[in-house]
C-alpha cells in the first residue's frame, strides 16, 4: 500500500481541489498508526475532536453504480439510505479495490473531495448541523476540516439521513 495520489505541487488532489475552488480550508497531520483498528476514530483520537466531526468516505455500489457516502466515523453506513438518497433499489459496499481504483486514493485515505472519477456523493445531513467537519485530505494521517457547505458543493453532493447507529 502507498500513500494517496500526490500532485506537482506536494499537496493532494484533495487539497488541490479545495484551493482550486477557492474554499477555506485547515489541514491537520497527525502521525497514522498502521495498527489502528479504525483509520477514522484514530483521526478523532489524534486531532482531539468529537468522531461525531470526523467523517469516512465510504464506497458502495447503489444498482451496480459506484456511489460514495459520508458519514461520521462514530456510526456506520444506513446501505438502504443512501440507495434512496440517490434514488436507486439495493446498495451492498463496494471491493475494496475498486474503490481505490475509481477515486485514486488508498482504502483509510480515501477523500470525498478531488477523486480521479467523480461518483454521485451523499453526505449525511448531521454534517450541516457543524461548524465544520474533518474528512481525509487524501492519504492517511492527514485531514482537511472545512465548513460542510463547502464539502457539499465541492462534491455535489446531497444531504440524506444514511448514517446508522
Amino acid at each position: 500500500m502507498g500513500r494517496g495520489r500526490r500532485t506537482a505541487g506536494g499537496g493532494t488532489p484533495a487539497t488541490v481541489a479545495a484551493s482550486a475552488a477557492g474554499v477555506a480550508y485547515t489541514l491537520h497531520a497527525y502521525a497514522h498508526d498502521p495498527a489502528a483498528p479504525s483509520y477514522g476514530e484514530e483521526a478523532a483520537r489524534a486531532l482531539g475532536t468529537s468522531p461525531e466531526r470526523v467523517f469516512k468516505t465510504l464506497v458502495a455500489e447503489v444498482d451496480g453504480r459506484l456511489t460514495v457516502g459520508v458519514v461520521p466515523v462514530a456510526g456506520s453506513l444506513g446501505l438502504k439510505a443512501l440507495a434512496a438518497a440517490v434514488g436507486g433499489k439495493r446498495a451492498v459496499m463496494a471491493d475494496p479495490a475498486a474503490a481505490e481504483r475509481s477515486s485514486g486514493y488508498v482504502r483509510g485515505g480515501i477523500s470525498p473531495l478531488g477523486q480521479r472519477r467523480p461518483l454521485p456523493t451523499v453526505v449525511d445531513v448531521s454534517a450541516a448541523e457543524l461548524p465544520t467537519v474533518f474528512v481525509s485530505a487524501g492519504r492517511r494521517g492527514l485531514e482537511i476540516e472545512l465548513a460542510p457547505a463547502e464539502l457539499v458543493r465541492l462534491t455535489g453532493a446531497v444531504l440524506a439521513p444514511i448514517a446508522a447507529p
